[in-house]
């Protein structure tokens, strides 16, 4: 797949997005387009100190391994809100992201981001297919993430993509923490990502939700910063699977190795409900 790489100068109207997402309901195609999206993006370091305080992160002159999704999160809106985009992207499910950090980020400013979507299987729940996140510096690539996307409804020919056997490691619990009823509120306004599964109960419930969900990555991001003696600051891999939503208001709690360059964590909630399960290596 070769992809044909547009740049993107000003920043999009994101209610302007968030329109076309709520008014494209139905399935277009079953392929996916080979346009990919690129534009220099600039740190905010106001909106980086909200997201560290909502996500637990502490200020040590480092990017939060999962702040640039929120960096690159309009430029990917605007690429899965596309015309030739085949799946509504309100009904997308994120089943599992993969981030590698490859150099240390201290003292980003300004990164060249790019987004392009590859990878469509078929799903025993439908199709899936790889979004898939770049940051650049001056040096070259500096960080990247996968996120495995879900479309229900979605009948492609070809083997099912099967979800491995989980392993069952050795973990004691690192933390725990309340997710209180309005964080998917507190986390929308950092990351910019108001989808109304996560922002109130009755928003959640006309999408099939008895209550509004954590975001993932306000799950993933949470767990990292609780876990930021453990994992190195850059060469890492952090891999997690999203299982049983957090519903909210709820408490969880995270199960995890001892600290070094590999590990595995679980996070769970009330009568050992898990969910997400993961871990991290280095990036090689």
């Amino acid at each position: 797949m070769t992809i044909q790489w547009q740049e993107v100068g000003a920043a999009p109207s994101m209610s302007a997005l968030y329109a076309k997402a709520a008014t494209r309901r139905k399935i277009t195609a079953k392929v996916l387009p080979e346009q990919g999206l690129r534009q220099v993006l600039q740190v905010d370091q106001q909106r980086l100190a909200a997201y560290r305080k909502v996500c637990g992160f502490s200020d040590n002159g480092l990017l939060p391994p999962t702040y640039p999704h929120v960096l690159a999160f309009a430029l990917q809106m605007q690429l899965l809100t596309a015309r030739d985009f085949p799946f509504p992207l309100l009904g997308l499910i994120h089943l599992s992201n993969r981030i590698r950090v490859l150099r240390p980020m201290g003292g980003v400013g300004q990164v060249r981001a790019s987004v392009h979507v590859e990878n469509l299987q078929a799903h025993p729940k439908g199709a899936v297919f790889d979004l898939v996140t770049r940051l650049d510096d001056q040096l070259g690539l500096l960080w990247e993430a996968t996120s495995q996307m879900l479309c229900k409804g979605v009948q492609l020919d070809g083997a099912l993509v099967e979800d491995a056997p989980a392993a069952s490691p050795v973990l004691v619990e690192v933390a725990r923490w309340a997710a209180p009823a309005d964080i998917g509120r507190q986390y929308a306004k950092v990351s910019g990502d108001y989808n109304p599964i996560h922002l109130s109960g009755l928003s959640a419930r006309l999408f099939g939700f008895p209550t509004a969900i954590a975001h993932g990555l306000w799950n993933k991001a949470r767990t990292l910063a609780a876990l930021d003696s453990h994992l190195p600051e850059a060469n890492v891999e952090i891999e997690v699977t999203f299982k049983k939503p957090v519903r909210l208001p709820s408490e969880v709690t995270l199960l995890a190795s001892a600290a070094g360059s590999s590990g595995d964590l679980r996070l769970i909630g009330a009568g050992e409900l898990e969910h997400m399960v993961g871990g991290w290596r280095p990036a090689g």
